[in-house]
């Protein structure tokens, strides 16, 4: 049975006004706090001069898709009242001359949040055919499951297209969407038709400008719903900065859902749910990072759990391996527990990394795919991540237990001093530079 860890004790005033609602205009010129047990601070241009001499800095390359989709039911016959005799008349889309306007259909928001058909991320976005999505639908009750919504006109093309609801999934729904033209793909749907889903504590619309500064100058591969914000600091003079000190860089896939957002609401933190990511890491990087054991740098709070969660993929192929020298696995997955239930006994992170790539090997693959739902917190034993660049998490959040976690609980200290320094919090906020004390 684990401790348990009160989310109360995690907690800190955070008034509104420090919340960054814009970035900065330079991304790089952001301040950067850094803490190697004592703290300090820097603008963030300067991160190179804090990262592990001859470091591996791994980067999520993943890119903020266009969740966000409005629609509106076709209005239904209304009945309103004709001024000039007061006769009741039954109307339907087009407002009657002398008479009040007709009700307009009931708007729905639909939320994409991950693919169902096709599974796969690339594949779904690249669909031409037709696909479902895992969503989160506003006004849900006021959508009939049989009943279709047709989609909004999409800029610069004509194309008939509408959605459906289908099956209920606990608090989302599986959706459908489908359209008539096979050159178009969902990829372009979502940009002629969606909104950037900016954080809900930004509390205002998303502007023309965060299409822009809600994405990492690295970022390429689509499926976000959330940016990995450590990561809207970097510029590539920085990148070019950073390599002229000999450090080398890599990339990661995690594609960051709405959970991230969710607050812990529990008052022991083991009770609450994580979401499950799917991650996928080149078998190049893998290798990348066996060669840099010791040094690894993680951008953001989801490379993080990348890496961490690699070491217990490779033990999980490691241990069928053992029962199984025709080895097959069909899906590989870490348990939001399995760090606490399985521990690390009997093979070392190298071995376990070294697991994966020959599993890769063997198997005729390139990539790994896989999903994580680890849950990151006080007690955690890391074994891949060095140093961890960061910007300054909500209250009582798992993102703020890992931190915790990853600074051995002296996470009051830097939080009071980024308060006292007129850091700036959250997504569009200032950023930390945070080295494990055993470095």
């Amino acid at each position: 049975m684990m401790e348990p860890i009160y989310i109360a004790d995690y907690n800190y005033p955070l008034p509104d006004e420090r919340i960054a609602k814009y970035p900065l205009a330079e991304r790089d010129q952001s301040k950067l706090l850094v803490y190697k047990g004592t703290i300090s601070e820097d603008r963030f241009c300067n991160v190179g001069e804090y990262i592990l001499p001859g470091g591996l800095l791994i980067y999520n390359n993943t890119r903020v898709i266009q969740a966000r989709l409005e629609f509106h039911k076709k209005p239904t016959p209304n009945i309103v009242l004709r001024p000039s005799t007061g006769r009741s008349i039954e109307q339907s889309s087009s407002p009657v001359k002398g008479g009040e306007e007709v009700r307009q259909g009931a708007r729905i928001e639909v939320f994409c949040l991950e693919p169902l058909e096709p599974r796969d991320y690339q594949l779904s976005l690249g669909s031409t055919k037709g696909c479902v999505w895992k969503c989160m639908v506003g006004n849900a009750k006021k959508w009939k499951g049989e009943e279709p919504l047709p989609g909004p006109p999409l800029k610069g093309r004509e194309l008939n297209w509408r959605v459906y609801k289908e099956e209920v999934l606990g608090n989302t729904y599986a959706v459908r969407f489908e359209w008539d033209d096979e050159t178009v793909s969902f990829a372009e749907i979502l940009d002629a038709a969606g909104e950037l889903p900016i954080p809900p504590y930004l509390n205002r619309k998303t502007e023309e400008s965060d299409l822009k500064t809600y994405q990492t100058v690295y970022s390429r591969i689509k499926g976000s719903v959330a940016a990995p914000t450590a990561g809207l600091h970097f510029t590539e003079r920085v990148l070019e900065d950073i390599r002229k000190r000999g450090i080398e860089t890599d990339e990661v896939t995690l594609h960051v859902g709405a959970g991230t957002f969710l607050p812990v609401k529990t008052a022991d933190a083991n009770e609450h749910t994580m979401h499950t990511e799917i991650i996928a890491v080149p078998k190049s990087t893998i290798e990348h990072i066996i060669a840099k054991l010791g040094k690894i740098v993680a951008v953001g709070t989801t490379s993080m759990r990348t890496l961490e969660s690699l070491y217990f993929i490779g033990k999980q192929i490691a241990d069928e391996k053992i029962k199984n020298s025709k080895l097959k696995i069909t899906n590989l997955h870490v348990g939001q527990f399995e760090p606490y239930e399985q521990g690390d006994e009997g093979i070392s992170t190298k071995e376990a990394l070294q697991a994966i790539v020959d599993y890769l090997t063997e198997t005729g693959q390139e990539t790994l795919h896989a999903e994580t739902q680890i849950m990151i917190k006080p007690g955690y034993k890391f074994h891949v991540v060095d140093q961890l660049i960061t910007n300054f998490h909500q209250p009582q959040s798992t993102l703020l237990l890992l931190v915790s976690a990853f600074v051995d609980g002296d996470w009051k200290r830097i939080y009071e001093y980024a308060l006292g320094h007129e850091f700036r919090f959250l997504s569009y906020g200032d950023s930390s530079i945070l080295t494990r004390q055993n470095n």
